[in-house]
């Protein structure tokens, strides 16, 4: 049975303007068939590392032969190269500033190409949307059956841009971990760097963010009153701070990038 080819957009766009539906319709222009579904395209402006995040804890839900567009790309039109990826059984297309740093981690085998051949670009390319004239392109082009190494030359992908992900610091023999807010969701839930499998069996932890009191780890909202916080595993297997039926974020004052603290008692 056909299955069509699927692509995946990641961006921090928004929908208030025609960038996506225009990178849609370059993507129908080149492969008509081409299934694409919306990953995100609320990643905070230029939040390269919240992008990262989503798309680290989003690929392992998407069938083999996706191919993901990730377009947070602060550098547009500066000397960045513009990349394909395959990883996996995925591909992706991004500028090469770090957005694909889990992939790598994750497949070190991967390999990667620099997209400068321009019978795979849209003619005349802006400097400063290549959503647009290259990284929609490529993707439709992959999805007709272009292979990787046609868009230009190949990169080793230890020479590409990585940065910092999450980071926890253990203090007091590992019975304190400082770690940060990753990103807020629609909710106001702040995600927090801390991971589930960080919490030992039958050992009591809580979690503190702002001048909040530490929070005991729940199982799900429904556990305290409304209008009252709490910390909880989410569904990206991170541990989150919330409010019931609130924002975690307005009422605590705290946002991605901002302190949190894990603690063993």
């Amino acid at each position: 049975m056909f299955q069509p080819p699927l692509i995946a957009f990641l961006t921090d766009f928004g929908l208030e303007d025609a960038f996506v539906g225009v990178m849609k319709g370059v993507i129908a222009t080149i492969c008509r068939e081409a299934q694409v579904i919306d990953l995100t395209h609320a990643i905070s402006a230029q939040n390269v590392r919240q992008a990262a995040f989503h798309l680290d804890r989003s690929i392992s839900y998407f069938p083999a032969e996706t191919i993901f567009v990730c377009v947070v790309d602060p550098g547009v039109g500066t000397a960045r190269r513009a990349i394909g990826v395959e990883a996996g059984p995925y591909r992706f297309i991004a500028p090469d500033n770090g957005l694909l740093t889990p992939v790598f981690e994750r497949w070190a085998d991967a390999k990667c190409h620099e997209l400068t051949n321009p019978a795979y670009q849209l003619a005349n390319p802006s400097a400063t949307f290549h959503g647009r004239d290259l990284f929609s392109p490529a993707a439709a082009h992959l999805a007709t059956g272009v292979p990787l190494n046609a868009f230009g030359s190949a990169i080793d992908v230890a020479n590409c841009t990585r940065i910092e992900l999450w980071q926890n610091k253990p203090c007091d023999n590992g019975k304190v971990w400082t770690g940060e807010v990753i990103a807020t969701d629609h909710f106001g839930n702040l995600i927090t760097s801390f991971e589930a499998s960080m919490l030992s069996d039958g050992e009591d932890w809580t979690v503190k963010a702002g001048n909040a009191e530490p929070l005991p780890i729940l199982r799900t909202y429904g556990e305290v009153e409304q209008g009252k916080p709490l910390a909880y595993i989410g569904s990206s297997g991170m541990i989150e701070i919330a409010i019931r039926n609130g924002s975690a974020s307005a009422e605590l004052r705290v946002g991605g990038g901002d302190e949190v603290e894990l603690r063993k008692g």
